[in-house]
C-alpha cells in the first residue's frame, strides 16, 4: 500500500469560510483531533496576520503531536523589498514550525494586474522568500496560487514559478486550483504534464469546490501522480469551500487502497469529523459521503430487504470502515420487517405477524397521516414503541409552561428576546424555573433543561444543534399544522425528535420533551417516580 499525505487547512483556509471563526482554544482542540485521526500536516494559520494566530503558535510549541506536523502559512515578500526585511516572513520564522507554506503567483494576470509587478520580479519574490525561510531551518512547501489558470494562459511561465521555488529550496510544489472552476480531466492532464516536467519532485494538489469538483479534482490529481492532497476536513472554506478531506480520505482508503492517515484507521473518520463540526459550530449535512447521517440510510422496503440480506447489494462499503453505521428509516413505505427490527430493540421476541406488530404498523401509518415523519426522527419512534407496549414511564410531567415575548425587549444589551416559565412534576415533587432565550423556543428549551437538571444532572451535557419547522398545510394560513424536528447532542451522540401541532410552541414542546426522555432512557436512568 502506498501513501498519500493529507494536508488539512481547516484552521487557515477553512476559517475564511462564511460564518466560521475559531478561538485559540478551538484551534488547539482541532489540532489534537486531526493529529489523532492521522492527518500528516495541519496548516494552522498565518502568524503575521493577527494576534490570535500569534498566540496560537506560541501555545502550540507546547503541543506533543503523534502524527501531524504543524505548518505556518504566509505569502512571498513584497515587491521591490528584501526578504530579510519583510515582516510577514519574519513572523513565519518566529512561529518555529518545521514546515512553512509559502504561496506565490503563478498566473501572469495576477502578476501584472493584481500585484502589479514584472514577471521577473515575481520569480525573484518567490525564490528569495523561500530561500529566507529555508535558511532559517524550516522546510518549505510552495503553494503555486492559480497554477492551473496560469498554466492554461502561459504554461512556460507557470512552470517557471515552480522552478523559482525549487531554486529557493522548496521541498514540495503544490498546484493550486484556486478558482475551483476547472474540470477534473483538465486538472489531471495539467498535473501529469507538470510531474513529467519536474521528475522526482513531490507534487501536491490544492482544489476548491466552486463547481462541485473539489474532491474529484483532488482524486484525479492523485491518479496523475500527486502525493499530497490539501483541503479542509469538512470542506468548508472561502466561497464554495475546499476539497472535503473526509471524502478524499474515504475514497483513498476504501477505493484506492492508499494509506492517507499515517497508519491510523479510517474507523475514526466519522467521529473525528463530528468532533471538528462541533468545535466549528457547523452541521454535517446528512448526505455527506462516508460521514453523513444519511450516507448509509435506507428507506424503501426493497432497499431495506436487500441490504439486510446482502449488504453490498445497496452499500458500496461497510459503514463500519469509516466509523459510520447503517440506518433503516422508519416510514410507511419501510415495511413490517423493519418495524419488527426496531421493536426488537425493546422487545426481542415478537414476530412480524404478532398483533402487537400489526397494531404498531397501523399506529405508524396514522401518525404519519397526521404529519409525523419518523424517518428523520427515529428517537421519537422508539418512544412511540415504548408507549404502545406499555413499557413507558414518564420522567416528568408538565404542570404548565408560558412563553413571553416583547419588542423592544427590556434589556437592549441582551440577545435574549423572550422568556419562558416551566413548571414540572418529578417524582411527586414540583419545580418551577424561568429562563431567557433568543426566541420563544430557545427560551422554552433553556427553562426545561434548567428545571430538570436538578433531578437529572446528565442533562447538563445536552444541547440543541438544529431546529427545523415545516408547515404541513399551507392552505390553513396561520392556523396551519406544523412539524418540528429537533436535533440534540451530548457531545458524543446525536439524536432527532419530532413534534406536530397547530401551535408551533406546543409542537416544539413535544419534540423537546422527547429529546430529553430519549437521552435518559438511552443512559439507563430510572424515572423519578412517587
Amino acid at each position: 500500500m502506498h501513501t498519500i499525505a493529507l494536508f488539512d487547512s481547516t484552521l487557515r483556509d477553512g476559517s475564511q469560510g462564511e460564518g466560521i471563526s475559531f478561538s485559540v482554544e478551538d484551534k488547539l482542540k482541532v489540532v489534537k483531533a486531526l493529529d489523532t485521526l492521522g492527518v500528516a500536516y495541519i496548516e494552522a494559520g498565518n502568524p503575521g496576520s493577527n494576534p490570535k494566530d500569534l498566540e496560537f503558535f506560541r501555545r502550540a510549541e507546547q503541543l506533543t503531536l503523534t502524527h501531524a506536523t504543524l505548518v505556518a502559512f504566509g505569502s512571498t515578500r513584497r515587491k521591490k523589498s528584501k526578504a530579510a526585511d519583510d515582516p510577514n516572513l519574519k513572523n513565519l520564522v518566529s512561529a518555529k514550525t518545521k514546515v512553512v507554506s509559502i504561496f506565490g503567483k503563478s498566473w501572469g494576470l495576477h502578476v501584472t494586474d493584481v500585484i502589479r509587478t514584472t514577471r521577473e520580479e515575481n520569480l525573484a519574490m518567490i525564490r528569495d522568500s523561500i530561500q529566507f525561510i529555508t535558511e532559517s531551518g524550516s522546510e518549505v512547501f510552495f503553494d503555486a496560487e492559480h497554477y492551473f489558470d496560469g498554466y492554461l494562459d502561459d504554461s512556460e511561465y507557470a512552470k517557471a514559478t515552480l522552478q523559482a521555488a525549487l531554486d529557493g529550496g522548496a521541498s514540495t510544489l503544490v498546484l493550486c486550483e484556486t478558482r475551483g472552476g476547472l474540470l477534473p480531466s483538465e486538472v489531471a492532464r495539467i498535473t501529469a504534464e507538470t510531474i513529467k516536467a519536474f521528475p522526482g519532485i513531490p507534487i501536491g494538489i490544492h482544489a476548491h469546490d466552486d463547481i462541485g469538483c473539489g474532491v474529484a479534482s483532488s482524486i484525479a490529481a492523485v491518479e496523475a501522480g500527486a502525493i499530497q492532497v490539501q483541503g479542509t476536513l469538512l470542506g468548508f472554506g472561502e466561497r464554495c469551500g475546499n476539497a472535503n478531506l473526509a471524502t478524499v480520505a474515504g475514497i483513498l482508503g476504501t477505493k484506492l487502497a492508499v494509506d492517507c492517515l499515517c497508519g491510523e484507521s479510517l474507523e475514526q473518520l466519522t467521529a473525528t469529523s463530528r468532533q471538528v463540526a462541533e468545535i466549528a459550530n457547523v452541521r454535517i449535512t446528512g448526505g455527506t459521503p462516508f460521514i453523513g447521517k444519511s450516507a448509509f440510510a435506507h428507506k424503501g422496503g426493497m432497499h431495506i430487504d436487500g441490504v439486510q440480506k446482502i449488504p453490498r447489494s445497496f452499500e458500496h462499503i461497510d459503514p463500519a470502515q469509516v466509523g459510520n453505521e447503517r440506518r433503516l428509516l422508519m416510514s410507511e413505505v419501510a415495511g413490517r420487517a423493519l418495524m419488527l427490527k426496531r421493536i426488537a430493540r425493546v422487545v426481542p421476541d415478537l414476530d412480524k405477524d404478532d398483533p402487537v406488530t400489526v397494531s404498531l404498523m397501523d399506529e405508524l401509518k396514522q401518525l404519519e397521516a397526521e404529519g409525523y415523519q419518523f424517518e428523520g426522527a427515529e428517537s421519537s419512534f422508539d418512544l412511540v414503541i415504548r408507549r404502545h407496549l406499555k413499557m413507558y414511564k414518564p420522567y416528568f410531567s408538565l404542570v404548565h409552561y408560558q412563553t413571553i415575548g416583547s419588542s423592544p425587549y427590556a434589556d437592549p444589551l441582551s440577545d435574549a428576546t423572550h422568556a419562558a416559565v416551566v413548571k414540572v412534576k418529578v417524582g411527586g415533587e414540583s419545580a418551577i424555573t424561568a429562563a431567557e432565550g433568543e426566541g420563544p423556543v430557545n427560551a422554552l428549551d433553556q427553562a426545561l433543561r434548567k428545571v430538570l437538571e436538578q433531578f437529572y444532572p446528565t442533562l447538563k451535557r445536552v444541547h440543541l444543534t438544529d431546529y427545523k419547522v415545516r408547515v404541513l398545510d399551507s392552505a390553513g394560513a396561520t392556523a396551519s399544522k406544523v412539524r418540528v424536528l429537533i436535533e440534540s447532542t451530548d457531545g458524543n451522540e446525536t439524536w432527532t425528535t419530532i413534534g406536530v401541532s397547530r401551535d408551533i410552541i406546543e409542537a416544539s414542546w413535544f419534540a423537546l420533551s422527547d429529546s430529553i426522555e430519549y437521552k435518559l432512557i438511552a443512559e439507563g436512568i430510572e424515572p423519578s417516580v412517587e
